[in-house]
């Protein structure tokens, strides 16, 4: 058990090294196209308001509610420690109770990742296709809200739908009464279909508690795990 908690505790590790070196990466682009917080300091204050209005027209800046447009979130640290209790850390090649192919942090082997059932990966390659997991699921929930404000936890919890049940799963044809709360900016009714319960076409106990999760992360911004709670 010490060995899988310090597993996931490098795992998480190692991530939040690979996010840091992406947001230093864009914050020196956008050095060199002058956009630093220095330029900012020294324009006029007539300026700078121009700045803050185009922020805000661009749905950056938090509203009353303290949600922005999904495009200018990421996923959160206190959701990457959900997501990684919830999957657990892999290395060796197994079948989900789906019977897919999987390995590392809940990451479906692609025939591009040329891995079989029994092959086994550093925690780097697990690193690596946890970050690209992740930043897919982004991108989908992006897609899935257009420019529907969100919370931190809101999206979080988006996040979590979409890399546990795929993109292909929330869309209109196959979700549509979550497309149609979104359409209409119900935050109440998104809430209540964020529950995904079966695999493999029958009901596992795990997504029931995970789908809890989920929802208390949307509603509650709680993350602590409902059986934890109950124990």
């Amino acid at each position: 058990m010490a060995r899988l908690e310090d597993k996931r505790r490098r795992i998480r590790a190692g991530l939040r090294t690979k996010r840091k070196k992406r947001k230093a990466a864009f914050a020196l682009s956008a050095s060199v196209m002058g956009l630093n917080t220095a330029a900012l300091d020294s324009a006029t204050s007539m300026q700078q308001a121009g700045v803050i209005a185009q922020m805000q027209d661009a749905g950056a800046i938090p509203d009353a509610n303290g949600r922005v447009e999904a495009r200018f979130l990421e996923t959160s640290d206190e959701m990457k420690e959900a997501l990684i209790e919830e999957e657990g850390v892999r290395l060796t090649v197994y079948r989900d109770v789906a019977g897919y192919p999987t390995v590392g942090v809940g990451h479906l082997v692609k025939p591009g990742d040329k891995l079989r059932v029994g092959d086994r990966i550093s925690e780097e390659r697990a690193l690596d296709f946890l970050d690209r997991d992740l930043q897919i699921a982004e991108r989908g929930v992006q897609r899935l809200v257009g420019d529907l404000r969100l919370t931190q936890h809101e999206f979080d919890a988006l996040v979590d739908l979409v890399f546990n049940v795929g993109e292909g799963n929330v869309s209109e044809a196959r979700s549509p009464r979550l497309n149609e709360a979104i359409a209409s900016g119900d935050y109440t009714a998104i809430a209540a279909e964020l529950e995904y319960h079966h695999a493999g076409g029958a009901k596992a106990k795990g997504l029931v508690y995970r789908s809890e999760r989920r929802t208390n992360i949307f509603l509650e911004a709680t993350y602590e795990d409902p059986r934890e709670l109950r124990a």
